[in-house]
């Protein structure tokens, strides 16, 4: 149980595995106005930074899982350097599949709502471990501007123009499901090409150091092509976000 290597490839140097800042990160948290000592569960959480940061600068504490060992690893090592690792711990596992043991304050999902099956699916996921006034958090992309066709939506990462949604379709999405949106975090373009860019250069030094691994010709073909095909579409056409809502 893992992630696929190409994906570690190109986030090695990532802390935050999604187009959000450190600085828009810790601007999150604070805006939240919860108080020291929430119980947080964050579902496929990388390398564990939001957990581990909020720790440090909220006095949170709370339970990170994530099906890459590599990106777990990492998390361990983080919530040490930040001296946080009395305060959050780092689970190995399906995030697909898990419920904390209690009920937790913050339940998040940012940027992964795969684990659900989309937005609806992992707001019932998270919802089974969240205290009943509880808060959760949802990472998600949606059409900063419509793409032309489906070649372009595509080109976005997406299977097709339906997959996402306008933010206002996106956040009536949220109504429909019977949360009130209360916060939400937007990456912009900065944002896109920090995370973006950032990758490359993982991929290029990853190229240097293992030019006969036998993933060598799909990490060079992917380098060629993402940089003009990242400028041409999703820079434009995607936009993404995390919100915070709760139940009605």
């Amino acid at each position: 149980m893992d992630l696929p290597r190409i994906f570690t490839i190109r986030e090695s140097s990532h802390r935050i595995h999604n187009p959000l800042t450190p600085g828009k990160l810790a601007a999150l948290g604070q805006a939240l106005y919860l108080a020291p000592g929430t119980r947080v569960l964050d579902l496929a959480s990388g390398s564990g930074e939001m957990l581990c940061t909020w720790a440090r600068d909220l006095g949170f504490t709370g339970t990170g899982v994530d099906i890459s060992t590599a990106f777990t690893a990492q998390a361990r090592a983080r919530a040490i350097e930040l001296g946080v690792a009395d305060r959050v711990r780092f689970v190995h596992d399906d995030a697909s599949g898990y419920v904390a043991d209690e009920p937790v304050d913050l339940a998040a999902c940012v940027g992964a709502t795969w684990i659900g099956g989309g937005v609806a699916g992992t707001a019932e996921l998270l919802a089974r471990s969240l205290r009943p006034e509880g808060l959760m958090l949802i990472g998600e992309p949606y059409w900063r501007r419509t793409p032309p066709d489906e070649e372009a939506a595509r080109a976005c990462h997406a299977t097709s123009l339906a997959d996402f949604m306008p933010l206002p379709e996106l956040i009536e999405r949220f109504g429909d499901l019977g949360y009130d949106v209360v916060e939400m975090m937007l990456a912009d373009q900065d944002s896109w090409d920090r995370y973006f860019a950032a990758q490359w250069l993982n991929m290029r030094r990853w190229l240097d150091r293992n030019p006969d691994d036998e993933l060598a010709r799909e990490v060079r073909a992917e380098l060629t092509a993402e940089p003009a095909r990242y400028a041409r579409y999703l820079r434009e056409y995607l936009g993404w976000g995390v919100f915070a809502v709760m139940r009605r």
